[in-house]
C-alpha cells in the first residue's frame, strides 16, 4: 500500500517508486519483499481495470475524491482479488480491513469493508458465468 501511495501522492512512476522504496525502508524479508513487488506490478499493470471496478462498486464516491489511504488500500486489495486467485477473498477483504483500522479514519472501515466485499461478490458472479 506505501508503494501505491507513494506512486499515487508522490506522481511517481513505478520504476521510481521500486529504485527507492526498499532503500529507505526498514529492512525486509525476501519473502515478503517480493509479495510487496509482486503486488504493485498488479496493481499498476491493471490499475485502470481496478480503477473501474473500484468506481463502479463505490457508489456517489469519484476515486480522486476518496482519501488516498482508502483509495490506495483499495488498489491493493483489489490488485490480491484479481491477481493472487490462490488468496481466499474474506483473508483479502479481512487483511484490507486490519490495514485499514491501522491507516484510515475510523469512518472509512464500513466503506472499504463495503466496496471490496461488492467487488469481490461480482467477480465469483463473474467466474460463475
Amino acid at each position: 500500500m506505501q508503494m501505491l501511495f507513494q506512486a499515487d501522492l508522490g506522481r511517481q512512476t513505478p520504476d521510481q517508486v521500486r529504485a527507492t522504496f526498499f532503500r529507505s525502508a526498514d529492512p525486509v524479508e525476501p519473502e515478503v519483499r517480493g509479495f510487496a513487488e509482486d503486488l504493485f506490478r498488479v496493481a499498476v499493470d491493471r490499475q485502470k481495470e481496478i480503477d473501474q471496478l473500484i468506481a463502479s462498486h463505490s457508489t456517489h464516491w469519484r476515486l480522486d475524491r476518496m482519501p488516498a489511504v482508502d483509495r490506495n488500500l483499495l488498489r491493493m486489495a483489489v490488485a490480491e482479488l484479481l491477481g493472487f486467485k490462490s488468496t481466499p477473498f474474506p483473508v483479502v477483504i479481512n487483511e484490507a480491513i486490519e490495514i485499514g483500522r491501522r491507516y484510515c479514519a475510523p469512518e472509512s472501515i464500513n466503506f472499504l469493508n463495503g466496496v471490496l466485499d461488492s467487488i469481490a461478490r461480482s467477480l465469483i458472479a463473474a467466474n460463475r458465468d
